[in-house]
C-alpha cells in the first residue's frame, strides 16, 4: 500500500501538473486525482465532493494533499478535509517539481512525503543567470 495524492487547486492547475506528469512518467507510481475549486465556491458545498475525491485515492495509508496558495479558497478547504478523520498532510505551494519529486518516492510513509514535497519545491526554483 501507498499514500494517496490529491492536489486542490484553483480551476486549471490540478488537472494541468496531473496531466504534465502523466506523460513524463507514462504511468503514475501512486493514486492521485485533482480536485479544482471553482472561484467564489462555498467551501461547506464542495466538502462532500472533496471527501469522495480523498475517498478514491486512499489505499488506506493516508493522502498527501497538495494546494496551490496557502490560505486561499483551495486551501481552506483542504484545511477541512484533514478534520474528517483520514490521516491527511497538507503542503501548499503546489508546483510541478513539487509534484514530480512525491511521485518518484512511492514508497515513502505519509509522514515523510510532506518534506520529500517541500524539498522538491525548493530544489526546482532555480535562478539560472545565463
Amino acid at each position: 500500500m501507498a499514500c494517496g495524492v490529491l492536489l486542490i487547486t484553483h480551476p486549471g492547475i490540478g488537472n494541468a501538473l496531473l496531466s504534465v506528469a502523466s506523460q513524463l512518467l507514462r504511468q503514475l507510481p501512486l493514486k492521485a486525482e485533482a480536485f479544482e475549486v471553482p472561484f467564489n465556491a462555498n467551501v461547506e458545498a464542495l466538502l462532500p465532493q472533496a471527501s469522495a475525491a480523498m475517498r478514491r485515492v486512499d489505499d488506506g495509508e493516508g493522502v498527501l494533499v497538495l494546494t496551490d496558495l496557502y490560505g486561499a479558497t483551495p486551501s481552506n478547504l483542504a484545511g477541512q478535509l484533514a478534520r474528517l478523520g483520514t490521516p491527511v498532510r497538507r503542503v501548499a505551494a503546489l508546483s510541478l517539481p513539487m509534484l514530480m519529486r512525491v511521485l518518484n518516492y512511492p514508497e515513502k510513509s505519509l509522514e515523510e512525503l510532506p518534506a520529500t514535497a517541500a524539498a522538491g519545491a525548493r530544489n526546482g526554483a532555480i535562478i539560472d543567470d545565463a
